[in-house]
C-alpha cells in the first residue's frame, strides 16, 4: 500500500481520539516501516543526484538496500517491540509497534517482485506475492480501488471519532495524497 493509506489505517485503528500522544505513536508506527526507504531515495536523488530510474530499479534491490528494508520491515522485530510494549502496559509504544505491524499486514500480501524479508532475523524468507498494489500487471487495477476505498472509511471513522480539526485536515490531506498516489502508480506502471 502506499504510505498515506497506511498512515490512515494505523490512525483509525491505533490511534485513540482525546489521546494525542498516542494517536501521534500511532501514525509514526504507521510510517516507521517507510522511513528508511524514503530517506535513502532522497539522499540518493537530492543529496547525491543519482537518476531515479537508477535508485528504483538498482539501488533498491542492492543487497545493502534489502538488509535496511528487512530490519524495519520484519513481524518479528516488530511483534517483539510489542509484546514488550504490552508487558510494559504503555499505550503510547502499543499504539507505535501496533500501527507498524499493521502496516506490514497490509504490505505483505501486496509486494510482488519488491517484496521484502518479512521474518527476518529468523529468515531471509521473502514472499513474492502474486498481487500488488502498484504494479498494474498484478492486479493493481483492483487492488489500488480498494486500498482508496478502506483509505477513505478511515477518513470517515477519524472526522467522525475526533474532535481536532488540525488531525481531521491532516487526515483529509493524507486521503487526498493516496488518492493522487494511487492514480500516480497506475499510471506509471
Amino acid at each position: 500500500m502506499n504510505t498515506p493509506a497506511h498512515l490512515l489505517i494505523g490512525a483509525a485503528a491505533m490511534g485513540r481520539p482525546g489521546q494525542a500522544r498516542v494517536t501521534t505513536a500511532a501514525v509514526l508506527g504507521a510510517l516507521a516501516p517507510d522511513l528508511s526507504l524514503y530517506l535513502m531515495v532522497s539522499v540518493s536523488i537530492w543529496g547525491m543526484g543519482i537518476p531515479a530510474e537508477t535508485v528504483f530499479r538498482q539501488l533498491y534491490y542492492s543487497d545493502a538496500w534489502q538488509a535496511v528494508f528487512a530490519v524495519d520491515n520484519s513481524f518479528v522485530l516488530w511483534g517483539a517491540g510489542l509484546l514488550l510494549a504490552l508487558w510494559r502496559k504503555s499505550p503510547v509504544f502499543i499504539a507505535f509497534t501496533g500501527a507498524a505491524l499493521l502496516h506490514l499486514a497490509f504490505d505483505f500480501p501486496l509486494h510482488t517482485h519488491d517484496a521484502r524479508q518479512h521474518f527476518w532475523p529468523l529468515s531471509s524468507w521473502v514472499f513474492e506475492s502474486p498481487v500488488s498494489y502498484w504494479d498494474s500487471r498484478a492486479h493493481a487495477d483492483i487492488v489500488g480501488p480498494v486500498a482508496l476505498m478502506i483509505s477513505f472509511g478511515c477518513l470517515a471513522w477519524i472526522w467522525r471519532q475526533y474532535r481536532s480539526l488540525a488531525f481531521k485536515a491532516f487526515a483529509a490531506l493524507l486521503a487526498a495524497a493516496e488518492l493522487m498516489s494511487s492514480g500516480i502508480w497506475r499510471f506509471i506502471f
